[in-house]
């Protein structure tokens, strides 16, 4: 078998998360097997229709490993293995009863833990303080439930790969609405979901005319109060320009497009928001390469057709071949069939074309690429649906296109956040503009290894201004723009994220959901000077362009920022220890209460007059690895302390350690229950409380305007501690892979 000449970026990733290995963890897989296992499961399913696998399985095989296509990351991961889930998109139901609420959380941790994401919409649950018949009292409303579901995906580990990821969807209409919008200002309580609210056409005519709207009780559908619609629009403008959060669906528009209205209403999402469902409904996804679809200057619309029908084949095959984790998921997904085809490379193929994405050109070529696909999709599906037949549901006066009498998949493409399976594929985040062209790279035990864009390094070389020192020049600013060395024509090309204004991201948004079954996934930047009414005219103009809903990001709006730009190292003070302090019978402390990924962390100090003494630490729960590892940091902390050791190199030595659980709590980021003591101890003797982290710069220095972010950096990676990027609407690690989003 030849070798795939594949890019080093590409082997890590997969390497790193992809390959299949042994039960002492050793990778027994080749990428190349990898895609081999993958084309061989998936084509099986042309069995079924009277079709050679064998045909498929070389057409399969062909477009994932020349990069050209790739599968979302639980087909990559679980084709072929003994788990066999391979949709990454559910939404689940929640009704207004206890039993059909916790049936939906145990039916969460199951998807979860096959490796899939979830959306919910909470608007049928009774607003808190409403009525319950059968004990008597009142309700405890949407929110509270949601923090339930947010406990039970803290606990469980996507198929041993990923975190769970969840979508929190409530009406404007809902009593309980301005309880939702503000519930995540603490970036704690429900830090497992993203939020959006669900706007209706009615209430954004209402906020154009500043007027009031009516709340209704999902109990028996009646008003029960109003707001001023404006108020409660500002609202929302105000949590997304403090932290993103929440975002925003419209979501009579996404009905509008709704390919079943007889079965029933789309009221949420996947994580993400790109792909409305119905309850108990999933839809797998998949993404075309468009930096491989450019030749000699030009798009290559016959490559990018056949690639296109490919894609089509693999991913109605996967809804055959997938071990959905609840039977009403499968029968839901078999009668729809939905597939969720979307693209990647988008920036690179604009590059290559010497197209600047914030240009009239750079949509018009949004545009013309995706109504192709579209259209090439279309007739697919048709084709397929004409040997295999429609989906079961199928309802031909609701399809727009005049005379189509047969259609395989509900509905066929989606721009899905492509996280890990765009570094596979060598390519740019879906259809994001690029982060940063330079970065720096930690691998193994070099670091801050220089990561040049492969266009930006051709074209720098073939013009002449290439050198070490410009691409550290790069590397330190984030963008080109300002940077007189380069070319003026380059530097128009070749833009970052926080080069195009608002606008030119809502325009170009829009211009993919044209021709987008479903629905876009994407980030809108904003600079950290970005107004709240820079916020609300990209809503508006979202609205106005027929977007089906929007995330928007302000850069360093999170409490915590870590920018990837080189490393502080920390101060070590020597000093040679003092005698032994005596401890006496009785000493006075106090006991901080701190939140970690590992439950609450309670951190005794005592001291004495000469400061300091010692330090107990337990965790809420007993018991344990954990448990036990707390408690030995505590005695050798004390030992330290007893000894002389200055509490400043105890708290440099613990701050910043991570583990894979990181949890966000008013004051910052705790990062483990080592950082969590460290912490608890610099309030204790009043420490500067200027973050330290490895390998990254401090939030102080940003906010002071000593260092630029490179990107919507929102946090730590869990796996590699590099900087976690906000695009996509999901949250990516540029160092080693890592994607809450897959």
């Amino acid at each position: 078998m030849a070798s795939l000449n594949l890019p080093e970026n590409s082997l890590s990733v997969l390497t790193h998360r992809y390959l299949l290995r042994d039960d002492h963890g050793k990778v027994n897989e080749t990428p190349e097997q990898l895609f081999r296992r993958v084309a061989k499961n998936i084509s099986l399913a042309d069995k079924s229709y009277g079709q050679d696998p064998k045909t498929a399985e070389q057409e399969f095989y062909k477009i994932m490993s020349t990069l050209d296509f790739m599968p979302n990351s639980p087909t990559l991961m679980n084709a072929g293995n003994k788990l066999q889930q391979l949709a990454a998109c559910f939404v689940l139901p929640v009704e207004d009863s206890m039993s059909d609420i916790y049936d939906s959380i145990k039916h969460t941790a199951l998807i979860h833990q096959s490796g899939g994401g979830t959306g919910f919409n909470f608007s049928h649950l009774r607003p808190k303080n409403d009525l319950v018949h059968s004990t008597k009292g009142v309700a405890s409303g949407p929110v509270s439930f949601m923090k339930v579901f947010n406990a039970s995906t803290e606990v469980i580990k996507q198929g041993g790969k990923r975190r769970g990821a969840n979508m929190g969807i409530l009406n404007v209409d809902h009593p309980d609405i301005m309880e939702f919008i503000t519930c995540k200002e603490d970036e704690v309580s429900v830090n497992n979901f993203n939020l959006s609210v669900a706007l209706t056409d009615t209430f954004m005519q209402a906020v154009k005319k500043k007027a009031d709207y009516d709340l209704l009780n999902p109990r028996y559908g009646k008003p029960v109060g109003k707001l001023n619609a404006r108020e409660v629009f500002d609202k929302i403008v105000d949590g997304a320009w403090r932290n993103g959060e929440p975002g925003i669906i419209f979501i009579d528009r996404i009905n509008k497009y709704n390919p079943t209205p007889k079965v029933g209403r789309l009221e949420s999402t996947n994580p993400c928001g790109e792909q409305p469902l119905l309850p108990y409904e999933s839809c797998n996804l998949g993404s075309i390469n468009l930096s491989n679809m450019v030749k000699t200057g030009k798009i290559d619309f016959d490559h990018l057709g056949k690639v296109t029908w490919a894609a089509v084949h693999f991913l109605d095959n996967v809804i055959d071949m997938n071990n959905f984790p609840l039977k009403q998921i499968e029968d839901n997904t078999k009668a729809n069939r939905k597939i969720g085809m979307g693209v990647m490379g988008f920036a690179d193929m604009l590059i290559k074309l010497g197209i600047p994405y914030n240009s009239e050109k750079g949509v018009k070529t949004a545009l013309q690429v995706m109504k192709f696909v579209r259209d090439e999709g279309k007739k697919a599906s048709t084709e397929l649906a004409k040997v295999r037949g429609n989906f079961t549901n199928y309802d031909k006066s609701v399809f727009p296109e005049k005379g189509i009498k047969h259609m395989r998949n509900a509905t066929v493409t989606t721009i899905a956040p492509t996280g890990t399976i765009s570094m596979i594929a060598n390519a740019s985040s879906g259809i994001e503009p690029f982060f940063s062209l330079v970065f720096r790279k930690n691998v193994l035990e070099k670091e801050g290894l220089l990561y040049v864009n492969e266009l930006f390094e051709e074209i720098a070389k073939s013009r002449g201004f290439y050198s070490k020192e410009l691409m550290e020049k790069v590397a330190d600013s984030g963008s080109i723009q300002k940077i007189e060395e380069i070319p003026a024509d380059v530097r128009e090309v070749f833009v970052t994220s926080h080069d195009i204004s608002p606008e030119w991201h809502v325009k170009m948004q829009a211009a993919f959901q044209k021709y987008t079954d479903n629905a876009v996934s994407k980030t809108i930047n904003f600079p950290n000077s970005a107004t709240k009414e820079d916020i609300e005219n990209a809503y508006m103009l979202a609205y106005d362009q027929d977007c089906k809903g929007l995330t928007v990001y302000r850069d360093g709006s999170r409490s915590i920022q870590v920018i990837d730009i080189g490393k502080k190292k920390k101060e070590v003070l020597e000093e040679t220890p003092k005698k032994m302090r005596e401890r006496k019978n009785t000493v006075q402390g106090i006991t901080n209460k701190v939140g970690t990924g590992c439950g609450s962390l309670y951190v005794t100090i005592n001291e004495d007059e000469e400061g300091p003494l010692e330090v107990f630490a337990r965790l809420g729960r007993s018991g344990g690895c954990a448990a036990t590892q707390t408690e030995a940091i505590g005695r050798l902390i004390s030992l330290a302390m007893q000894t002389g050791i200055r509490t400043e190199q105890i708290v440099a030595q613990l701050e910043g350690i991570r583990c894979p659980a990181p949890c966000w709590q008013p004051e910052g980021l705790v990062l483990s229950c080592p950082d969590a003591i460290a912490k608890a101890i610099k309030k204790k003797i009043g420490a500067s409380s200027e973050e330290v982290v490895q390998d990254v710069a401090t939030l102080s220095e940003f906010m002071n305007g000593k260092k630029k972010p490179k990107g919507n950096v929102v946090g730590v990676c869990p796996d590699c501690s590099g900087p976690l990027i906000h695009e996509e609407g999901c949250s990516k690690c540029h160092n080693c892979g890592f994607s809450k989003c897959g």
